[in-house]
């Protein structure tokens, strides 16, 4: 496993990038309500990021090329979701995830929004998922390992009864969108490699109401769950420093309260 151990500099670039994830997700909240359809929020998006001369990694990454700027995906959809025509409707719950690149560098996030008002279970689901991402992310310092990690955020999520997706994982991330290390989100303390100081990655649990098991769709990406349970997923970029981590990805409500503060 080649992880890529980065600068001072470098992570000075990556904190510029994340913040701009940050925002165009800080952006795109007033604009989450019943009617408008998720093609109408990856423009928004689209029209952001070109007016601050960045990129979108997500637009023709992959095979096949994936077709838009943002992956929208909306209650049992877990991830990838391809923005369209559809409205949202009323309690309508969706996870939008973003990925910038900004002189070279990469800034990748996620949130959940909510169309209206979630129900009961929505809330709880969505609010548990976020609380298992904090979770792992409280957990990284140098020594720290992955599995450390990926076992603090499964017992989180399976104490509440909901299911940990284990065919999708966090990433090294930098110049390159997927880098290695996998930041898998279940596991057993002390197995897998060992933080450092400089690394880079994702942290971004998707938990399901009902069982973890997912198929992917025809068009290549769509990931959805097999029970058409709701699922949820929260993701930040965080880096590992001297005696903990910085998160590069806060949104402006997460620095005003101080949460996840740098460690």
């Amino acid at each position: 496993m080649a992880v890529t151990i980065k600068s001072d500099a470098e992570i000075a670039r990556m904190r510029v990038a994340g913040r701009m994830a940050a925002d165009l997700l800080d952006m795109i909240e007033n604009h989450v309500e019943p009617g408008v359809t998720t093609e109408f929020l990856d423009d928004l998006c689209r029209d952001f990021i070109a007016a601050r001369h960045c990129v979108s990694a997500c637009l023709g990454y992959g095979d096949p090329p994936y077709p838009k700027h943002t992956c929208i995906s909306v209650n049992h959809v877990i991830c990838h979701g391809i923005p369209g025509k559809k409205k949202l409707r009323e309690g309508d719950i969706l996870n939008i995830d973003v990925t910038v690149i900004v002189d070279g560098y990469h800034g990748d996030s996620s949130r959940m929004y909510v169309a209206g008002k979630p129900s009961v279970a929505a809330k709880r689901l969505i609010e548990a998922t976020y609380t298992a991402m904090c979770k792992g992310i409280e957990r990284v310092s140098p020594g720290v390992t992955l599995g450390d990690i990926g076992h603090t955020i499964q017992k989180y999520a399976e104490n509440a009864r909901f299911s940990v997706v284990r065919e999708f994982c966090g990433h090294g991330i930098g110049k390159t969108f997927h880098e290695d290390p996998q930041v898998p989100h279940f596991g057993r303390p002390g197995e897998g490699i060992a933080l450092r100081k400089g690394m880079v990655f994702t942290i971004e649990p998707m938990l399901n109401a009902g069982k973890r098991h997912l198929k992917i769709l025809d068009d290549g990406w769509t990931a959805v769950t097999r029970d058409r349970s709701l699922s949820a997923q929260w993701e930040h970029m965080l880096a590992v420093t001297d005696s903990g981590f910085e998160v590069l990805t806060l949104s402006k409500a997460e620095r005003d309260a101080a949460a996840l503060a740098v460690r």
